[in-house]
């Protein structure tokens, strides 16, 4: 007992040390990261004669706004690709999360033939990469009058295999004895759903609208591909269009790139304990 007690404070102190290391490693870790994006923050606030000065100066000397200013302001159409991509991406993922909660409701709490092998086909779906449905859903929005608008792009991207397969892991944990409860009491599936399955299933639902809202946010292919009027196009496409104008202004391009990636940072900010959350009840359940 004495021999255990006297090994305790040093397998203690051993504990601590291995721990005070792997911090301080795992910190080292992030600051390399996040290193890009301090640099383009910091430049994004000076004068074009500052950017490439060495050692670098975290800190500007003469901290500006006006790149920020010329960058809204100036000839370069930048609103415009943001007000698009806000438009697209908006519309997105709300029909994502209404299109995907009806399918997921149908294979998690619906009776129905062949629910399993249709279940089991439409996750083969998941198997076909994308960019093999390129020539066919360009023919059928061109078929259509579609092509080159963004009802087209918002249609193609309003549903996807992933997100009715992530909210049915959801709402398969949902007590079979709740639903019972409501149909009992009259209830029909539409109230069902709306008033039972999508209130319980709210953390799935927010981790699939901010997933949704970062892909959406960041493709730069289906606009690409979909989109021929510059007025129309979204800001992934805009930046390339930007760079091209802007030339060897480095500080405009940090200040547009940090426009470009702030409702990212702030989706995260705010959404991601209810990512962490969908996903471990999704584990969990499914």
């Amino acid at each position: 007992m004495i021999k255990a007690a006297t090994q305790t404070p040093t397998a203690h102190k051993r504990i601590s040390t291995r721990k005070l290391i792997l911090t301080i490693v795992m910190a080292l870790v992030v600051l390399t990261m996040m290193f890009p994006l301090l640099w383009m923050i910091s430049t994004s606030f000076k004068v074009e004669a500052e950017v490439f000065n060495f050692p670098i100066e975290w800190i500007p000397k003469t901290p500006t706004v006006n790149n920020y200013t010329s960058v809204w302001t100036g000839n370069y159409h930048f609103g415009e690709y943001y007000l698009n991509s806000v438009h697209v991406t908006v519309a997105v993922v709300i029909g994502q999360l209404l299109i995907c909660s009806m399918g997921a409701y149908a294979f998690a709490k619906m009776d129905f033939r062949f629910k399993s092998q249709l279940f089991a086909l439409f996750l083969a779906m998941m198997m076909i990469p994308d960019q093999v449905m390129l020539v066919p859903r360009f023919m059928l929005l061109n078929s259509i009058k579609l092509y080159n608008t963004h009802i087209g792009i918002i249609l193609m991207s309003a549903f996807s295999v992933y997100g009715v397969f992530l909210l049915r892991q959801s709402m398969v944990g949902i007590p079979d004895s709740i639903i019972e409860a409501a149909r009992i009491d009259g209830a029909n599936h539409y109230r069902i759903f709306f008033q039972i399955v999508l209130p319980i299933s709210r953390p799935m639902l927010a981790t699939l609208a901010i997933m949704r809202f970062v892909w959406t946010w960041n493709d730069y292919q289906t606009p690409l591909i979909f989109l021929r009027d510059q007025k129309l196009f979204t800001l992934q496409l805009g930046m390339s269009q930007f760079a091209d104008q802007a030339g060897t202004k480095y500080a405009l391009l940090m200040a547009a790139s940090v426009l470009s990636i702030l409702p990212l940072l702030l989706i995260f900010c705010f959404g991601q304990k209810n990512v962490v959350e969908g996903m471990a009840a999704g584990a969990v359940k499914g």
